[in-house]
């Protein structure tokens, strides 16, 4: 499982990066391994409002469908199109070209009490039961 030490994490399995003000957000490695194939994102459209840890979209792959949540409160300023186009790129390269939005967070702060990649990595075992 790939985790960039330099992001922070939800138990949603969404990272976040803070850059100049707004956080990056994209599902994780293991998220999108877990998901299998992604074929289709669905996502918010800039300008919309999203409240932390409430769905703000979904990623359809060809085992499910599966919610993304917002991982901090604030309104989205830009979506990746590159993953209408082509979604496999959530599989490729989650932390990279398959990013998903970026928040404008109501609170900059609030990215701190996200986990850090140890933190995530210890949620997922426990919720892989060990």
């Amino acid at each position: 499982m790939d985790l960039p030490q330099d992001l922070r994490y939800t138990k949603e399995h969404e990272w976040v990066r803070l850059e100049d003000g707004v956080v990056r957000v994209g599902i994780t490695d293991f998220a999108q391994d877990a998901l299998g194939d992604v074929v289709y994102v669905d996502l918010p459209a800039a300008g919309t409002a999203v409240t932390a840890h409430e769905a703000m979209g979904e990623v359809e792959s060809t085992k499910s469908v599966s919610d993304v949540y917002a991982p901090v409160t604030g309104t989205v300023t830009e979506v990746n199109t590159g993953v209408d186009d082509k979604p496999e790129l959530v599989n490729r390269s989650p932390y990279t070209d398959g990013w998903l939005v970026l928040i404008s967070p109501s609170d900059p702060n609030a990215v701190a009490s996200l986990m850090d990649a140890a933190g995530y990595e210890d949620h997922v075992r426990q919720a892989e039961g060990g």
